[in-house]
């Protein structure tokens, strides 16, 4: 009895040191572990802190970064507004030079290949562009209707047979189209000053309503004039009517065909060359 009594006892004695051991083991295993994560979590604390730390330097950055984009968008438009003198008569911005280039790329590469200037290459530029707001296609360049450009004042003559009748100064209704076309281009920029100019040829003519060719130039520009004003709303503070006589002839008289050039009626433009590009940048001009 008392050798099971022993037995017993050690079993219970051997089981219970065993469990302890274990006991202890898994505490310090565990202890381990707390302390592991704990140092997981303090590490991650500080990559944490780090990592805000690193992040308040990047949005520092991109403000810098997008601070100078926008100083940049703005010193390229501050350039592109820029003005430059052309020949002492005008001055035009990068972006009008830029339209310029632009409609250059649509004008006959011979007639580019001549303008050796900017000036040549605005001048061209602004007639190309005239012609096609103003329509030519269906006339006759040579004798109906010419635009040139001088000093940066456009000039438009207008052969009298699209205008008058022989003789006559009253307007006919046969020039409502060009009239009208002209108008638009007049009135698509207040800054615009237009002069109508008559010119007629050598031939002295005298009748009851008109004294001489002077009498002549002047009612066929004045004619003009009223009609832009009163039928296609030119503001009359930007038209001035003038006469020329016939002393300021484009060919001889000696000729049928030299004095039809004479008898012109010639409009004269003085656009801001730099909104004048702008509303026309559709169809726009030029070389550097």
């Amino acid at each position: 009895m008392k050798k099971i009594y022993l037995v017993c006892l050690s079993v219970f004695v051997l089981a219970s040191c065993v469990s302890k051991k274990k006991y202890i083991a898994l505490e310090t295993e565990n202890g381990q572990i707390r302390n592991e994560l704990y140092k997981t979590r303090v590490a991650k604390e500080d990559l944490e802190t780090k990592f805000d730390i690193i992040q308040k330097r990047v949005d520092s950055y991109n403000k810098k970064i997008t601070s100078l984009s926008d100083l940049n968008t703005e010193l390229n438009k501050e350039n592109d507004s820029k003005m430059e003198t052309v020949a002492n008569v005008a001055v035009i911005s990068n972006d009008t030079k830029k339209s310029m280039r632009n409609t250059l790329e649509k004008v006959d590469p011979t007639l580019v290949a001549e303008a050796k200037t900017l000036k040549d290459s605005m001048d061209l530029a602004v007639s190309y562009n005239l012609t096609k707001s103003i329509g030519t296609s269906s006339l006759n360049e040579d004798e109906d209707i010419a635009i040139s450009i001088d000093e940066a004042v456009v000039m438009i003559s207008i052969s009298d047979k699209l205008l008058f009748n022989t003789a006559s100064y009253r307007v006919s209704n046969k020039a409502n189209g060009i009239l009208q076309k002209l108008a638009d281009v007049i009135n698509s920029e207040p800054s615009i000053d237009v002069m109508v100019e008559g010119h007629t040829d050598s031939r002295s003519i005298n009748n009851a309503m008109v004294q001489d060719n002077w009498d002549l130039s002047v009612l066929r520009a004045t004619s003009v004039v009223r009609k832009l004003q009163s039928e296609f709303n030119v503001s009359p503070e930007k038209l001035i009517a003038s006469g020329r006589s016939s002393y300021a002839p484009l060919a001889s008289n000696d000729s049928r065909d030299d004095r039809a050039k004479n008898r012109r009626t010639r409009i004269v433009i003085l656009p801001n060359i730099n909104k004048f590009f702008a509303l026309m940048d559709s169809n726009t001009v030029v070389a550097n």
